[in-house]
């Protein structure tokens, strides 16, 4: 099994994080919890065209890409099965201002639809929630300070 390589937006609004709700069966436990929208960077892709198609693909918006953040790699276990994932994260913002009101979004991948919405970045940082990919939390630290 090869590592997959992913690319991840993160996208605030004032004090809080956009992104997608999941539950089941993850490397802390089980139950609720979130990542920031993106997805596996294709084979002759570029990690920031893998965030723009993404965030339009599976939220129907257009965003900017504000600048590059950081390189995260994980090993992780759940159950008997190891990942290893390394993710590219991007600051991003909304191309249109306007989509920063919505409260929640449907997240649509294939046939699968999640949702998306704002969360304090404190339930992060303060371990209230839980957010992958591992090693986040201290990226959130650092932007809040900003």
């Amino acid at each position: 099994m090869f590592p997959r390589t992913k690319a991840l937006g993160v996208l605030i609004r004032g004090r809080q994080i956009l992104v997608e709700r999941f539950e089941g069966a993850h490397s802390k436990g089980a139950g609720v919890y979130f990542r920031p929208i993106g997805g596996t960077i294709e084979f002759g892709e570029y990690s920031r065209q893998t965030i723009v198609r993404e965030y339009f693909e599976e939220l129907s918006v257009e965003i900017k890409i504000i600048r590059y953040l950081e390189c995260l790699e994980n090993i992780y276990r759940i159950g008997d099965a190891i990942g290893h994932e390394i993710t590219q994260l991007y600051l991003v913002e909304f191309a249109n201002r306007d989509e920063y009101s919505n409260d929640r979004f449907v997240v649509t991948d294939g046939n699968i639809s999640s949702e998306a919405h704002w969360v304090e970045i404190d339930d992060f940082i303060t371990n209230r929630k839980v957010i992958y990919p591992n090693g986040i939390e201290d990226l959130l630290l650092k932007l809040k300070s900003i």
